[in-house]
């Protein structure tokens, strides 16, 4: 079985390349909170120059994965768990709201792909997959259902604030047992949004949201 994140759709740019790729490693952590980061050695492994890689250097600081200083560099930005009740505070409005108009406005197209990958999910052995294949399959759930409802700055808002949550998640990854119970919510989810059952889907993205902050605060 393919990756979640491999099965999503590909960047076009050199800059949407860097970009992406540098964001899946700060969200899941593989670049450490407060790391360095040599946009050299970036560019050589992504095998791009360094102008992409500034060009996408720039676009994390906006949201909040790095941060920059003058003559020091460029860093990962630290995750701090005192965050997660003022992102769960956005979130646990605006992830129903999607979800809502996604099983609203979705057309059959986007219906039928969110279909397919709630059976995908399904029909596969959650618990065989590593805790960083499951988190890359929430991930994967989370985009899918903010792109189907349809409005591209509430998508923006909130993969931004979903990054932020996945990093909070990623330091308690090796704690947290029954992951794959938490991935397997998605597919009620994603069912309703195929039925346009927009009360329920509102209802289980909003139990999803409330459902993570507690999971991680009775690991702290």
């Amino acid at each position: 079985m393919s990756t979640a994140l491999d099965d999503a759709e590909q960047p076009a740019s050199l800059a949407d390349r860097a970009y992406a790729a540098l964001q899946t490693r700060l969200i899941t952590l593989e670049i450490p909170p407060l790391a360095p980061i040599d946009d050299g050695a970036v560019a050589a492994s992504l095998g791009v120059g360094r102008t992409p890689v500034r060009e996408a250097l720039k676009r994390l600081q906006v949201d909040r994965l790095v941060v920059s200083y003058p003559r020091r560099g460029t860093f990962a930005t630290g995750v701090d768990i005192t965050d997660l009740a003022d992102i769960s505070e956005i979130r646990v409005h605006l992830e129903p709201l999607a979800a809502r108009r996604a099983a609203e406005s979705a057309d059959a197209a986007t219906r039928a792909r969110l279909a397919d990958l709630a059976e995908t999910i399904r029909r596969n052995d959650m618990r065989s997959l590593d805790k960083t294949d499951l988190m890359h399959w929430d991930l994967r759930v989370h985009r899918e259902t903010y792109r189907a409802a349809g409005n591209p700055h509430l998508e923006d808002t909130l993969v931004r604030y979903n990054n932020l949550a996945t990093r909070i998640f990623c330091l308690f990854l090796d704690r947290i047992t029954h992951f794959d119970r938490h991935v397997n919510e998605h597919v009620g989810l994603l069912r309703a949004i195929a039925k346009g059952d927009a009360g329920r889907a509102e209802t289980i993205a909003r139990d999803h949201v409330t459902g993570f902050e507690k999971a991680i605060r009775a690991l702290v």
